[in-house]
């Protein structure tokens, strides 16, 4: 009896499970939708040009059809231009079109293409139910206040640039105050190594020879 009533605790604990299971987000998805940019505004003004190129194919089509004078330009007329190019078309204008579509192609192209990846880092957590997702920007102003702290200097004399694969550190010293270079990459180094980011960065650090006079 005991036997039969564990079995069935097991037997209804399982599809509970399994629906908590479904029941959680994927966190790559949602990972992946917080540090890449979304290219909805894209795919809408691609989709926005291909329906009023074919509206207005569609239209002079049905004017053609029924008889009536075109709209801007017969369908056949421009078939017949298009093939001729570019005979009777001023170089000027021609090259300046080509250089308009190529750079409208280009920018289709590149967004279609390039990842698209957001100025964030993920912070790797040893909870796998849950992500920690940073700007850039926060990254940047915490390593700038570890840097300065090594280095004895102003705010105003440290600026970080934290990119996906490379912080760089550049560093105005005091002049007269000689500023250790190794200390501040530790610092730096020891900061970021805490935040546990993925990927982790690498840590450059440039000291300027010229120095800024103290206060």
């Amino acid at each position: 009896m005991s036997g039969g009533t564990v079995d069935g605790d097991l037997a209804d604990s399982r599809p509970t499970s399994r629906a908590r299971a479904q029941r959680q987000p994927d966190m790559r998805r949602v990972v992946y939708r917080e540090t890449h940019s979304t290219r909805a505004a894209v795919s809408t003004v691609a989709a926005v040009l291909v329906m009023g190129l074919a509206g207005y194919g569609l239209l002079e089509a049905a004017v053609h059809a029924i008889g009536q004078p075109a709209w801007l330009i017969e369908p056949q007329l421009a078939a017949e231009r298009i093939v001729a190019l570019p005979a009777g078309t001023p170089p000027l204008l021609l090259g300046a079109s080509g250089a308009v579509v190529a750079m409208v192609g280009l920018f289709f192209l590149l967004n279609a293409i390039l990842p698209g990846r957001r100025a964030r880092h993920v912070l790797n957590s040893a909870a796998s139910s849950s992500a920690v997702v940073v700007d850039d920007e926060v990254i940047a102003s915490a390593l700038a206040r570890s840097a300065r702290l090594a280095a004895n200097v102003t705010p105003e004399q440290v600026m970080v640039v934290v990119s996906r694969r490379q912080v760089i550190v550049n560093l105005r010293p005091t002049s007269g105050v000689p500023v250790a270079e190794a200390a501040v990459l530790a610092a730096v180094q020891d900061e970021l190594s805490g935040m546990s980011l993925v990927p982790l960065p690498e840590v450059r650090v440039n000291i300027s020879t010229i120095g800024v006079i103290g206060a």
